[in-house]
């Protein structure tokens, strides 16, 4: 089985379960992801998604959907899988891929916010806030003189912030319309509306009910409190 799906990030509302508590979510839309390609070593499926005019796609591109008598996609990735006997050229897999109870991660390029200050990108506290200080948001010192004489490999500095590749683990699906191909996660992905994602099941946590409720523990009593407690007449 495949692990996962490419998606387009569609906005975030909210949604109440059943005692009217608000869960924040994201909208996805979810597929559907067509099969370009099983590879066997490794085992991997590459997915397309999203179509796109065959005009707007260079030579080799159009001559690679062509060749799989496929219509042409916007979005092709891969992803590990655990058997492919079950998948065929030209096949789609939809939203309904995922069941509510899933934990995914999800991957997706962070909004890019430009050049900025470190203040900003790192959370500097910065310096004194009187008029005589001169130094409010600046850099400051950045290495010593004589030794290393250098400034340190991967330094906090001001420059590029976001546009980077981020992935959100252990995301929990709280719905999926299958008809619609929409999945609603709790919480929020990177990227901006209409991004391009890819939703994995998660490697670290497995499937649990929607309505699963948690156990209740029932704290042992230390017996050696409760016999003091009876000598001091307390119960």
């Amino acid at each position: 089985m495949v692990s996962g799906l490419i998606g387009r990030k569609l906005g975030m509302s909210q949604i109440f379960d059943k005692d009217g508590n608000v869960i924040p979510v994201t909208v996805i839309e979810a597929g559907p992801c067509v099969v370009l390609k099983t590879i066997d070593a490794p085992v991997k499926l590459m997915l397309g998604f999203d179509p796109i005019k065959e005009t707007k796609l260079d030579k080799p591109r159009q001559g690679f959907f062509k060749k799989l008598g496929v219509a042409p996609l916007k979005v092709v990735r891969e992803f590990r899988s655990s058997d492919n006997k079950d998948y065929k050229v030209g096949q789609e897999i939809k939203a309904d891929f995922f069941k509510p109870g899933d934990f995914v991660d999800v991957t997706g390029v962070s909004i890019g916010k430009g050049f900025q200050g470190g203040m900003k990108r790192w959370g500097w506290s910065g310096g004194p806030g009187g008029h005589g200080s001169m130094h409010h948001r600046r850099v400051g010192s950045i290495g010593s003189s004589s030794e290393p004489s250098r400034v340190w490999k991967g330094h906090h500095m001001p420059g590029h912030m976001g546009d980077r590749t981020v992935t959100v683990q252990s995301l929990r699906v709280m719905q999926v319309d299958a008809d619609n191909n929409l999945l609603l996660i709790k919480g929020a992905v990177p990227g901006h509306d209409k991004g391009y994602l890819t939703i994995q099941r998660s490697r670290k946590r497995v499937f649990k009910a929607l309505d699963e409720q948690k156990p209740v523990v029932v704290k042992k009593k230390n017996p050696m409190k409760q016999a003091k407690a009876t000598v001091k007449g307390k119960k």
